[in-house]
């Protein structure tokens, strides 16, 4: 029973250890990159529209490759691309027009029944779906990258490590207390 407590207590340090290092990679990585975290060459980002369902849920987070040469894409490539009001959309490319500096995409949402209003010029690509996608994660990461979410999701993890690192050694404190184990003997 005591070999069952040690473990689940060692157990139970490490996924809150774990997850403190994680909410910090996540936060850290958000800040230092102006926005998405980056793992292993690859942009994670939130997807928050419905617009490419069901093959990309709302809420999840995707990975594209950025860079390279953003002229190399064919029709049913999925791009992720910058709008005229700043704002990333990934969707499905239609058709591609012209060649060189002018390659100009039309794109569409799977979801969506028409095609996009203006087609995309090569220079507004900012990298290619890499077909990962983690469902619902999305709202976590934007939530992390607020203000609230960035001091909750660092302080919070660490606090619950701080606060069961204490109930632990005061166990094993009253369990070494000399009091607290004397036996006590009748005489009689």
């Amino acid at each position: 029973m005591i070999k069952a407590k040690i473990w689940m207590s060692r157990i139970i340090t490490s996924i809150l250890f774990l997850s403190l290092l994680f909410m910090a990679f996540v936060v850290i990585s958000s800040k230092a990159s102006g926005g998405e975290p980056n793992f292993l060459g690859y942009q994670l980002k939130t997807v928050l529209s419905g617009s490419m369902e069901p093959s990309i849920q709302t809420g999840s987070i995707i990975a594209i490759k950025p860079g390279g040469d953003m002229t190399r894409f064919q029709k049913d490539d999925v791009i992720t691309f910058i709008k005229e009001d700043n704002s990333l959309v990934t969707h499905r490319v239609l058709e591609v027009r012209g060649q060189g500096e002018q390659t100009q995409y039309v794109t569409k949402g799977d979801n969506n029944e028409d095609p996009d209003k203006d087609p995309i010029l090569s220079k507004n690509v900012v990298g290619e779906y890499k077909g990962f996608t983690i469902p619902f994660l999305g709202y976590a990461i934007d939530f992390a990258k607020s203000k609230e979410g960035t001091a909750i999701l660092l302080i919070l993890p660490g606090l619950f490590l701080l606060i069961y690192s204490g109930i632990t050694v005061w166990q094993t404190v009253r369990e070494l207390d000399p009091s607290k184990n004397k036996e006590t003997t009748i005489n009689g």
